[in-house]
């Protein structure tokens, strides 16, 4: 009996692995006949776990969605794996998912055995993990966007922009995007004709028109660098572009597409399209990037960078530097 019931489990396992087995794959990896495969199957069903089986030479056997969850078995790498990300969702940027996550890692942590929970234990003394700045976000809101996305279901909420200002939408949502802790939707906006990307911390009470929607082509095969361009390019009180003395290559990496534009101008040199909403942070955003710099635009940006040097050459010729 005990045979069995650990057959059982480690069948349940294999199913859990993959879609879909063939008879002749569980049989081998468990050791045993097909005619004592039906009979554990058999058994799991009993049990309540949904085991659909089809017949033929294509036959064979897939676990199904049942009325609870059953129970997951894990290697010590997936163990691993799942308490890390839960500790992580722990601290995200959606609301509800930190308590739930809080307390699935804490039922986890009770059945791990001592050899995962010293590895785990090395995993959280020697990570820092820096605290989210970005706004949270409702679970229930992701998750009824994410369902309008799939059913394709006509969308209306108010929207508010960067400057606080409120507005009616009603629009078709595409996808959503979660990038440097923010959530975006990425939708068709009717009454603008056009693609817009709405940050999901800013949409308030979405709800269905009841109208549904046919599939328009995606504004770009890759929908997170469209949204990338997007916010990249949000109207900030204050643009620039600026001449980086330094090739492109050695910049691309350490120039996310979140904060600016990169563009290669020669071997030497490139081009950054960059925005902020105060002159200083601009300037210190640029000067932090380490490189020799021409300000080409705005005036007052070169006048400020000019007006902070000769800041820095009195201190230093009075030493206070």
């Amino acid at each position: 009996m005990l045979l069995t019931s650990a057959r059982l489990l480690r069948l349940l396992s294999i199913l859990q692995a993959r879609e879909f087995w063939t008879g002749g794959e569980l049989a081998r990896r468990l050791e045993v006949t097909e005619r004592t495969l039906r009979r554990d199957v058999d058994r799991l069903r009993s049990l309540g776990y949904p085991v659909h089986s089809t017949s033929g030479t294509a036959g064979g056997y897939k676990l199904g969605a049942g009325a609870s969850l059953p129970p997951l078995l894990l290697d010590d790498d997936e163990a691993v794996a799942v308490a890390v990300g839960l500790q992580t969702a722990a601290g995200g940027s959606v609301a509800e998912i930190g308590e739930a996550s809080a307390r699935a890692l804490a039922k986890l942590e009770q059945v791990l055995p001592k050899r995962i929970r010293r590895r785990l234990a090395a995993l959280r003394s020697s990570i820092v993990r820096l605290a989210d700045s970005g706004p949270t976000v409702k679970m229930s809101d992701v998750s009824s966007l994410a369902s309008a996305c799939s059913e394709r279901h006509e969308l209306r909420f108010s929207y508010r922009d960067h400057a606080g200002a409120s507005t009616s939408r009603t629009v078709e949502p595409h996808r959503i995007v979660h990038t440097q802790g923010r959530w975006y939707l990425v939708a068709w906006d009717g009454d603008r004709n056009d693609w817009r990307t709405f940050r999901i911390d800013r949409v308030d009470s979405p709800a269905p028109t009841g109208a549904r929607f046919l599939p328009r082509s995606s504004p770009d095969d890759d929908v997170g660098a469209y949204v990338t361009r997007g916010v990249a390019s949000v109207a900030y009180r204050i643009r620039a572009r600026v001449t980086l003395h330094a090739p492109f290559e050695s910049l691309r990496d350490r120039i996310s597409p979140m904060s600016g534009k990169l563009e290669p101008v020669d071997e030497r040199s490139c081009l950054l399209h960059i925005g902020a909403f105060s002159l200083e942070g601009l300037a210190a955003w640029i000067i932090s990037i380490g490189v020799d710099f021409d300000v080409r635009e705005p005036p007052e940006l070169r006048d400020h960078v000019k007006r902070l040097t000769e800041r820095l050459l009195r201190a230093h010729a009075d030493g206070r530097l």
